[in-house]
């Protein structure tokens, strides 16, 4: 998956972003220096990811030193906690108090939050918003969804300054349910902190996944109670020889709390039964001949297995996965399954029933990688898929067949959404095994459309992957995955006939500013029409 082939008028309507290219500069990734600009954006045609629908109607709303925040006259508690988290992150950019308020002044001027159970048109995760000279009013079926129209509304103020909220109504709901981005901190360890901080760079435009690649050949990062030398002893290892690390139980708790305030549910990953070199360092009895591997600094792949044999390894996999199980209340566990190059294919697949049983006693339905797709992925089992433009036709075939037979799949293509993947030849962090993947690449393909036989119905969703081999630090971090990973965002939550390069390039260089007010480092690709 990873380094095997690395050797080698303003109105948006249902799909009328995807037409909006005809009233904006037609220049998209063909703009040249010198040019003129393009006509500024209505600030409805400014929105990433583009919803649904959006009617500019009449004056808007100024926010003012009055303004307020208003969650009804009996606030549901998480509503609170949704205008809460909405304050603190208007009040910095727009310089005001925001309060928040509830009480019988629930329906004064201000922003209204409100829950109905039987609003039209906006599914699980949709909302509407709608703004006058009174106030807006946000409405939604769930917590989330007034939580992602906050993220609307904070759009359409400036990026720093109060503003005013244009008139006009939103309605929008997301196209696939699941909109993930996966972060490796096992070959080059990062705290969570910094993963904390990517959590909210990413639940701005709606992505409400976080998959978390604790675990590989470089290193453990996750304590685990009962096997303590893989943290202890696993995790002080990275590529390049580092120092490593690992989280505290407690400190992944705080992260998947951190995420949840934010509607973004953590799946984390234990690979197996390979890229375990880690694990057979820190506990040599996993191995078959009872000899612990020196610690793996390097960034091969394929060379390591559990044993798979061995009654002693169905314990590890039941004790690791079951506290890793308790510590996540999220439905999903990820457990590899990839590059297992180093255990026969009858193995493998033993190995999976096995593990897959564990994880389904503790709860938790199984995602892994498309690999799976070889062996017998249990009934409920999610497949990801990361192949590309070469990957062989069986091995698509075998994924299109499993999920015919019923199993969601995760697409995230190598050469279009792993954001590692250098943009050009001149990017200094990254590789290129899977070719360079510029942001219109990255941007232009269909989910829906994108694996021959494969329906959309059978898309859980995207996953846009940060594997770090060759990224170390924060500054690599953001610049690899801003701004494709808005890319990714657009992809899972808008609606097909709104996926437009021309309107869409548009939109991201729009979003520039907001990026930098936010001290995000991202890469001014040439392929989007900068300000």
């Amino acid at each position: 998956m990873r380094v095997l082939r690395r050797t080698l008028g303003t109105l948006l309507a249902l799909g009328a972003l995807g037409a909006a290219a005809s009233c904006t500069d037609a220049r998209g990734d063909d703009a040249r220096p010198g040019d003129d600009p393009p006509a500024a954006l209505a600030p409805f045609e400014r929105l990433l990811p583009a919803p649904v629908s959006a009617r500019a109607e009449g004056p808007g709303y100024p926010f003012g030193p009055g303004t307020v925040i208003r969650t009804g006259p009996d606030p549901d508690q998480e509503v609170r906690r949704v205008g809460e988290l909405l304050a603190e992150q208007l009040r910095g950019p727009t310089g005001l108090p925001l309060p928040v308020v509830d009480g019988a002044d629930g329906d004064g001027d201000g922003v209204r939050l409100r829950l109905d159970g039987d609003a039209e048109g906006v599914g699980d995760e949709g909302y509407r918003l709608e703004s006058a000279p009174g106030g807006v009013t946000l409405t939604a079926r769930s917590a989330a969804g007034l939580f992602h129209a906050g993220q609307t509304l904070r759009q359409l103020l400036p990026a720093a300054g109060p503003g005013t909220v244009p008139g006009g109504t939103v309605t929008d709901r997301p196209r696939f349910a699941y909109r993930g981005a996966m972060v490796d901190i096992a070959r080059h360890f990062f705290t969570v902190e910094q993963v904390k901080r990517y959590v909210d760079q990413l639940a701005q435009y709606k992505v409400n996944t976080l998959h978390v690649h604790l675990t590989d050949d470089q290193g453990w990062r996750l304590a685990v109670d009962s096997w303590p030398r893989l943290a202890a002893y696993g995790g002080g290892s990275e590529v390049g020889g580092g120092p490593g690390g690992h989280w505290t139980k407690e400190e992944y708790r705080e992260l998947v709390r951190y995420a949840g305030r934010r509607y973004v549910d953590v799946v984390p990953e234990i690979d197996m039964p390979g890229h375990v070199n880690a694990a057979l360092a820190s506990y040599p009895e996993l191995t078959c001949d009872g000899k612990a591997p020196a610690r793996y600094t390097g960034i091969k792949v394929g060379f390591s297995s559990l044993c798979v044999g061995k009654e002693r390894t169905y314990e590890f996999v039941d004790q690791v996965l079951g506290e890793l199980a308790e510590l996540t209340p999220g439905r999903y566990l990820h457990i590899g399954g990839d590059e297992a190059h180093s255990t026969p294919a009858a193995d493998y697949a033993a190995f999976m029933d096995r593990a897959q049983e564990v994880v389904g006693r503790h709860g938790k339905t199984v995602v892994a990688w498309h690999q799976l797709a070889s062996a017998r992925p249990a009934p409920d089992a999610v497949l990801q898929y990361w192949g590309h433009d070469r990957t062989p036709a069986a091995d698509k075939a075998a994924v299109v067949a499993a999920a015919k037979a019923g199993h969601p799949v995760i697409l995230s293509p190598a050469d279009r959404l792993y954001l590692d993947m250098k943009y050009d030849a001149a990017t200094k962090p990254g590789l290129a095994w899977a070719g360079l993947v510029p942001v219109k690449r990255a941007y232009s393909w269909d989910p829906g459309a994108y694996l021959a036989g494969l329906p959309e119905s059978a898309v859980l969703g995207v996953e846009a992957a940060l594997w770090t081999e060759n990224v170390a630090n924060r500054a690599d971090w953001e610049l690899m995955a801003f701004p494709r990973v808005l890319g990714l965002a657009e992809l899972g939550w808008s609606p097909a006939g709104a996926l437009d390069w021309a309107s869409y390039g548009r939109r991201l260089a729009d979003q520039g500013p907001r990026l930098e007010a936010q001290g995000i480092g991202y890469f001014r690709a040439p392929d989007v029409p900068w300000s």
